[in-house]
């Protein structure tokens, strides 16, 4: 065995579930380094302890959507790899674009630029997610074939 043979690095194929969780794991991530960062901003504090954040009233109301929100993004984790393939794909083709759309509306009206920053990085990730969704590998049954060529489907993709 030649040296060069024995540095040959192994890689495992990744399957699109674990990927698409991934990423939601990621996003969530910069979702809670968001709003961390977010209490550096000059008087985010005393804007907290007077009851508001970003001109809204903090109310159990407010708390319970902002942990709702959060929740369904969590759970959306252990979703992916538990439910069908099917329902799995789909509500990882909606949800996301749901998720855009409220990053994009929360940075109206934002001067910070890390916001920007971590806004635009969560959507690029919440795009991947409908993008791997959109794409997840088709599995072919024995025999069965497309265009003249047996797909390289994700076995078990069922």
């Amino acid at each position: 065995m030649s040296n060069a043979d024995s540095e040959i690095l192994d890689d495992v194929r990744i399957g699109i579930r674990l990927k698409i969780a991934a990423l939601w794991i990621a996003m969530l991530f910069l979702f809670a380094y968001g709003d961390i960062f977010g209490f550096f901003n000059t008087g985010r504090i005393e804007e907290v302890i007077a009851g508001e954040v970003s001109g809204m009233k903090i109310t159990q109301g407010f708390l319970f959507g902002a942990s709702v929100y959060i929740a369904i993004a969590s759970v959306m984790i252990f979703l992916t790899l538990v439910l069908t393939p099917k329902v799995s794909r789909w509500t990882n083709i909606v949800l996301p674009v749901l998720y855009i759309a409220t990053i994009v509306a929360s940075v109206i009206g934002e001067t910070w630029a890390y916001f920007y920053f971590l806004s635009i990085v969560e959507s690029a990730l919440l795009l991947l997610v409908i993008w791997y969704a959109w794409t997840w590998p088709r599995h072919v049954r024995e025999g069965q074939v497309s265009g003249g060529r047996v797909s390289q489907g994700e076995a078990g993709a069922t």
